[in-house]
């Protein structure tokens, strides 16, 4: 009876462990693409899975895909935990499409020193979309912007600016226009302030979040999303793809070698899979295989450099343009494209060249090795006999009769026979 109120207590204490809501954490420093969405849609369905108070996404990044961040958005708005986004820290940004993440938060902060906006859609290489096609991109994106601003009573007029005009706010500008609702040096600091004033949630719900002294869990990439993140970088996708085609490459001029094909096609199912993940152009994929063709037809015939440069060039445009990406840090860059371009193609022009080069020699290895090859008459030959050739006696039979110690050279291998005929007829009949 003693060991009652102990087991009770125990009891209460684990339950109140396990009922004691956590803040959890995912720290986004990158751009916004598919391993993005997939990170902050975990974190999302585990918050709710474990009933956390909140989400605090820590945001840095320079923009991204419309695509991913639409996923973005939708789990956020539907997202049954409060979500806060925090731009930090200090001299980071939340550029383009982080800035419709950022609006779409229950609670939208921002660290000293960050800036935010530039949100205009532009198309994949950076440029302004002309025409009807750039309306309708930008108003789409204006609309999109409205309707999650104005759900979230933040200043409808100023965050469409950022779509139409591409404007940018510094964290004193952005809070006194009412496009977040905190600046905050650190997250305890944020926490209280968020504690002393209640928030709207998308569905009209209204709560005050008391996230003070509550525990902190940063969720970490999984392996498999850290391995991700690695390959839907445009400028590995890029080097795998032309490793994995020099490696078959290499495979084909020596079959059974296994090591270069096993090479070869890891690195191009893995740039295939990346490359599945980005916005990719196909045509630019046309321009690096004819690369190879004309590092093929510079091996074969010799044009001192001249198809060699026009493949290196093609490579090159073929790199730059193999992600068709709407900012800087997702498509390929110059370094990348030349530092890969110039060295694979000498390499790839100077392997081919071996390769036709050996298969233009004559054989000097097995029976047709011997073909062409002198030999001396053992026997006479009347017309058959026997003959001395590569340190081996052969059966040989001659065109006419040849007298025993006479040379010979040898015109076809015909089974465990060899035909012979007079060594002076060897330079027209090999002519």
């Amino acid at each position: 009876m003693r060991r009652f109120p102990l087991i009770v207590l125990i009891s209460v204490f684990l339950l109140s462990i396990c009922s004691a809501a956590d803040v959890l954490k995912v720290v986004i420093n990158d751009t916004i693409q598919p391993v993005s969405a997939e990170r902050i849609e975990r974190a999302l369905d585990l918050a709710a899975a474990r009933k956390d108070d909140a989400v605090l996404i820590e945001l840095s990044t320079p923009g991204g895909l419309m695509t991913s961040m639409s996923e973005i958005v939708q789990k956020i708005l539907a997202s049954p935990v409060p979500v806060i986004i925090y731009v930090a820290p200090s001299g980071t940004h939340a550029a383009s499409a982080g800035f419709f993440i950022l609006e779409s938060a229950d609670v939208a902060a921002m660290a000293p020193g960050t800036n935010i906006g530039a949100a205009h859609p532009v198309g994949p290489l950076g440029e302004d979309i002309k025409g009807a096609l750039g309306q309708k991109v930008e108003n789409d994106a204006a609309a999109l912007m409205r309707s999650i601003v104005l759900k979230r009573e933040r200043n409808v007029d100023v965050a469409e600016s950022t779509v139409r005009q591409s404007k940018s706010f510094t964290e004193t500008e952005a809070l006194s226009q009412r496009l977040i609702d905190y600046v905050a040096a650190n997250e305890q600091e944020l926490f209280k302030q968020i504690a002393s004033h209640p928030i709207k949630r998308f569905n009209g719900q209204t709560l005050t979040l008391n996230l003070v002294g509550k525990t902190e869990r940063v969720l970490e990439p999984t392996l498999k999303q850290r391995i991700m993140a690695w390959i839907v970088n445009p400028n590995v996708a890029s080097v795998l793809l032309m490793i994995g085609i020099m490696a078959l490459y290499a495979e084909f001029n020596h079959p059974g070698a296994v090591v270069p094909g096993t090479v070869g096609v890891v690195c191009i199912l893995l740039a295939v899979f990346a490359l599945n993940l980005l916005p990719t152009r196909f045509a630019a994929v046309v321009l690096i295989l004819a690369s190879f063709v004309l590092f093929a037809l510079e091996a074969k015939f010799v044009t001192h450099g001249v198809l060699a440069i026009g493949g290196i060039t093609t490579l090159v445009i073929g790199s730059l343009l193999l992600v068709d990406a709407p900012i800087p840090e997702m498509r390929v860059k110059l370094a990348t494209a030349l530092g890969v371009s110039i060295p694979l193609g000498i390499i790839t022009v100077f392997l081919m060249s071996v390769a036709i080069r050996a298969r233009r020699n004559k054989v000097v290895t097995g029976i047709e090795g011997l073909i062409g090859e002198i030999a001396i008459a053992q026997t006479e030959l009347a017309p058959a006999g026997k003959v001395f050739v590569h340190g081996e006696i052969w059966d040989a039979v001659a065109s006419a009769n040849v007298p025993a110690g006479q040379r010979v050279f040898v015109q076809k291998v015909d089974g465990l026979q060899l035909r012979v005929g007079p060594v002076e007829s060897a330079k027209t009949t090999v002519a």
